[in-house]
């Protein structure tokens, strides 16, 4: 994909983030550039509101600025660490979600209750609370995510990612979603969870190509 329609795609997704509440003047993402080293990310300083392809730049994996105005934010050991270590990873938003990250304040485990938790998968929490914008703490961030799509951040935020920005707006979505379900279930009594037997082949349904797009067609009409 042309790297200015991935500036572009990058660009929209932090603004619907921004719209649904998962950030707010903090936060960013980040993509690779295809058959590179580089990646994209949002500049530390443009609004998250009204941010452009314009305000995207271009770095390497050890945060030098290769294209574009501004530097990068604090936190881009967040984003060059776990791309160092996962290869399958092509995507990555940290978000500041308001229901997801209260569980962890709670110390309350995040547990399928919804289809959309389905795709999820097992959420592990790392336990510091301060910036990822030491290398040290980067590293054990990007270490503890390995093998998992998601990572909540405690009293902090999140971590998603995704094989295309897509699917790390998509995933986001789902864990805000599943979320607040669990917590609106709880007041009721308990939110229970899914059947195991039940959730591969929900996942199975609702992580198709076509509900991905759809679910970010939704949230792009609403800009």
């Amino acid at each position: 994909m042309p790297t200015q329609i991935l500036k572009e795609q990058l660009a929209i997704s932090i603004r619907m983030l921004e719209r649904a509440n998962h950030i707010d003047f903090n936060g960013h993402m980040s993509t690779r550039v295809p058959e590179t080293d580089f990646i994209l990310i949002n500049s530390a300083a443009v609004s998250r509101s009204t941010i452009t392809a314009d305000d995207v730049i271009m770095i390497d994996l050890e945060g030098n600025v290769i294209e574009g105005n501004g530097r990068p934010p604090n936190e881009l050991p967040l984003h060059t660490q776990i791309y160092k270590r996962r290869k399958d990873v092509q995507s990555i938003a940290h978000t500041h979600p308001r229901w997801s990250t209260m569980f962890t304040i709670a110390n309350i485990p995040l547990r399928p209750v919804v289809m959309q938790g389905a795709v999820l998968g097992e959420i592990p929490v790392f336990p510091k609370s301060q910036s990822i914008s030491q290398q040290e703490i980067a590293e054990d961030l990007a270490e503890k995510l390995a093998g998992h799509h998601i990572i909540l951040l405690k009293a902090h935020g999140a971590v998603v990612t995704g094989t295309t920005i897509e699917e790390a707006f998509v995933r986001s979505v789902f864990l805000e979603e599943n979320a607040y379900r669990q917590y609106m279930a709880s007041q009721l009594e308990y939110a229970h969870s899914l059947e195991d037997e039940d959730i591969q082949k929900t996942k199975n349904v609702v992580w198709q190509p076509n509900n991905i797009r759809k679910i970010w067609d939704y949230h792009f009409s609403k800009l």
